[in-house]
């Protein structure tokens, strides 16, 4: 075994899971991106991944394994960005332990972000969230169970690691209903429940049955829902709901898209941006400023206050042609 194994080995063990003590779902994110890269590796050059080392990690095969996420596996460039990211650590981790990797190991740490375009934030109008909540068969298990998955979704904004993690134990539902969820950097905390939302979790849970700390949504064998599972039961419920609101089929429906329609109702409803923050578990204030954006109709209300101007209207004609040719840029 040479000296990479080992210490990728040692980067998870100590420093993700010891030190750091980073989430379930940051653990998943890395493996899934250093396993990406060594399956990668291993069809360029016929190598096992046990037999790497650190020389077959250079600059050219990080940069080669980075396009091919995008051309390949056709990812965005948000999420490569992230594999990057991934990566970073793990070179940096191994910086203090490879010296004399050092020159190697600061070339790959040099390989910039891609910038890319941000686009305005999706989210579900008031008619499609109906249609999509009422879309779960409510005289089968597993559509009544999505039906308050759902509910609560849409409810409160939780990230959908949120949602499949939470237990019995995180929804109280006596005199002031509400969930507690660890979201994250770990921070805890609690969003309250609409009256309707509380009664639909009361009698789903009243079926569901069993202890505290079993998962709230699980499986039939009771196992808790994967995320691939959440997606492929909102993908299905998303066709269903389409027969009744055929905007949807234009909109790519997703849990996060579910997590922004809460946060777009928020701000619609008035909210103020710090408290929507401080319900979506926002570390940074900026993060919530995107739902601003989103919203064209906050806008609109802000050019209504607004006086028309009179100019005419009209382009400027250059009285150059080298002025000519640069206004044609």
């Amino acid at each position: 075994m040479t000296a990479l194994a080992p210490t990728m080995q040692r980067f998870f063990t100590e420093r993700m899971i010891k030190q750091r003590q980073a989430s379930p779902a940051t653990i998943r994110s890395y493996r899934t991106t250093f396993r990406l890269l060594l399956t990668f590796v291993q069809d360029r050059t016929g190598k096992a991944p046990a037999t790497l080392d650190w020389t077959d990690l250079d600059t050219e095969v990080i940069s080669a394994f980075l396009d091919h996420l995008e051309t390949d596996r056709h990812n965005s460039a948000r999420s490569r960005n992230a594999r990057l990211a991934a990566l970073r650590s793990l070179f940096r981790y191994a910086a203090l332990r490879h010296p004399e990797h050092a020159a190697l190991i600061a070339q790959v740490l040099a390989i910039p972000q891609k910038r890319h375009d941000k686009a305005d934030v999706s989210f579900l109008e008031p008619d499609e969230v109906e249609a999509v909540l009422t879309a779960p068969d409510p005289h089968r298990w597993e559509g009544r169970r999505d039906r308050a998955m759902l509910t609560l979704a849409v409810q409160t904004g939780l990230r959908l690691s949120e949602l499949t993690a939470l237990t019995r134990g995180d929804i109280e539902l006596d005199r002031h209903p509400h969930v507690r969820c660890t979201g994250k950097g770990r921070k805890q905390r609690g969003v309250p429940l609409t009256s309707t939302t509380a009664a639909i979790l009361r009698a789903w849970l009243r079926e569901r049955g069993g202890t505290r700390t079993d998962p709230a949504f699980p499986t039939r064998t009771g196992r808790r829902l994967s995320d691939d599972a959440v997606e492929a039961r909102l993908a299905l419920h998303k066709t269903t709901a389409a027969r009744r609101c055929p905007s949807l089929m234009a909109k790519r429906l997703t849990p996060h898209v579910l997590r922004h329609t809460c946060a777009m109702t928020l701000l619609r409803a008035g909210v103020d941006v710090a408290v929507i923050a401080l319900w979506m578990g926002h570390a940074d204030i900026r993060s919530t400023n995107a739902y601003l954006h989103a919203d064209m109709s906050i806008k609109e209300r802000a050019l209504a206050r607004t006086t028309p101007h009179t100019s005419k209207p009209g382009r400027c004609r250059p009285p150059d042609n080298l002025l000519a040719f640069l206004e044609s840029l």
